[in-house]
């Protein structure tokens, strides 16, 4: 399996038309068509179904999409981070992160470190916490941000000095705005909203493990997308302060008692990285280790 195929084959999933693709590449449609069509064969599956206008994928063609994006990539990683000449520091450095306070250390790392290497550039991904740590594991990020407890055997690691509060998310009207802080009774008969690892961890444990008849009419992986749902009055929202410092039209309150969790900046042990990220890596921990 050749990564130019593979490349034609996004740029075919992209378009959803191979006469498209084909135009895009600058290649013929049947030549084009041919190599599908090989790559099909190689995998002993079908990736398409072919309609007039445009083509489906298939459930094959769903996970080759997604192993191919993985491998291109990781393959483009790779070539950047050989990219240094004359012994410059050169490359990219890519960083994971949820939406949190810690989250602000970033763009300081990046302005220090960049004064000292220019050359570097960066690329930063915003996700949860399980996307950020499978794309850790399989070589695709660099370093990640992420909110504890995290399972920090296989990863080095900095613990940032900011704390990360959790409360509620309301929208501007509702009664328990007037409140400095909401308590467990405040959100027993409300629609919550929260996110999988709030519900499993932070809220069972501020409910006391009682959270089997809680209203949970949401969960949202993303503050951003919680936000919305507050400001349109469909129901509350668990998260922490820093992930929504920036939205205008929701009022966040804390919880009582109080629940904080701290972040760390991981990188897999054991792994060999360019010299670019080996750089930063020094970076973090002069900054944070000081």
């Amino acid at each position: 399996m050749e990564l130019r195929v593979l490349r034609y084959y996004l740029t075919v999933v992209r378009e959803e038309n191979i006469t498209r693709a084909a135009e895009i590449l600058h290649i013929t449609q049947p030549t084009l068509s041919r190599q599908i069509s090989a790559l099909e064969a190689e995998l002993g599956t079908q990736l398409f179904e072919r309609g007039k206008r445009k083509i489906v994928l298939t459930e094959s063609g769903l996970l080759l999409r997604r192993r191919a994006e993985e491998l291109i990539s990781l393959a483009d990683k790779t070539e950047r981070e050989f990219s240094s000449h004359d012994g410059d520091i050169a490359g990219v450095v890519s960083i994971g992160s949820g939406e949190s306070a810690a989250a602000t250390e970033l763009p300081k790392l990046l302005r220090s470190y960049s004064a000292r290497f220019p050359q570097v550039q960066f690329e930063l991904h915003t996700g949860v916490a399980t996307a950020i740590r499978d794309k850790l594991d399989k070589g695709l990020l660099d370093i990640g941000l992420l909110i504890e407890p995290v399972e920090i055997e296989k990863y080095d690691f900095v613990r940032l000095p900011q704390k990360e509060v959790w409360g509620v998310l309301l929208p501007f009207g509702d009664p328990l705005t007037e409140k400095d802080c909401i308590v467990r009774n405040d959100l027993r008969a409300r629609r919550l909203i929260v996110t999988q690892r709030m519900k499993e961890r932070e809220a069972k444990a501020w409910f006391g493990g009682d959270t089997e008849h809680l209203n949970v009419y949401c969960t949202c992986d993303l503050a951003a997308n919680a936000a919305l749902l507050v400001e349109q009055g469909l129901g509350v929202a668990f998260t922490i302060a820093g992930a929504v410092a920036n939205y205008n039209n929701v009022c966040f309150r804390p919880l009582s008692p109080a629940i904080t969790s701290t972040s760390v900046l991981v990188w897999k042990k054991y792994q060999p990285f360019s010299p670019a990220v080996q750089k930063f890596i020094e970076e973090i921990k002069h900054a944070y280790r000081a």
